[in-house]
């Protein structure tokens, strides 16, 4: 019970301290974004798609060793493999996200990636979801809304 309230608590830190990742163009609308993006994720699976190979990672050999509990008193434990792990890669999968990229740039967008905003600052602004993309600062930040949605803030500097 213990673990699983801990696994719950660490799956909601992780979703709510990672931070927003998109491709931006100052004042174009998140609707529109998004449709490009979904464009560009749609021709960089045609150009470059999944490609799954099976890989195993190399076996380890654990050595004899020889135990004692008094004079006279020893054994040998033998010798053994553990076998490798056997695991899935894409090997298309970096190439996707670069040709995903290349697509996205050629249509005027970047990728940024915002931090999650402190709750001092989501407590001084009035929740409502981004639309269009603001202009942005070094101090931006995101709240993300139960929903996918999310809303950039640019914390003003106060003398």
């Amino acid at each position: 019970m213990k673990t699983a309230l801990g696994m719950s608590a660490l799956a909601f830190c992780l979703s709510a301290c990672a931070p927003l990742s998109i491709y931006y163009r100052e004042g174009e609308s998140v609707s529109r974004m998004q449709t490009e993006t979904t464009q560009c994720q749609v021709k960089a699976l045609k150009d470059a798609p999944v490609a799954t190979q099976i890989r195993q990672s190399p076996p380890i050999y654990y050595p004899p060793r020889t135990y004692c509990h008094g004079p006279g008193q020893c054994y040998t434990r033998p010798g053994w493999w553990e076998p490798g792990r056997v695991y899935s890669v894409d090997a298309n999968a970096g190439l996707r996200k670069r040709v995903e990229a290349q697509c996205m740039a050629q249509k005027g967008f970047r990728p940024v990636s915002l931090p999650p905003c402190r709750q001092n600052v989501k407590s001084q602004v009035t929740a409502q979801r981004t639309t269009r993309l603001p202009a942005l600062a070094g101090n931006s930040c995101f709240v993300k809304f139960d929903d996918g949605s999310f809303q950039i803030i640019t914390p003003t500097q106060a003398g």
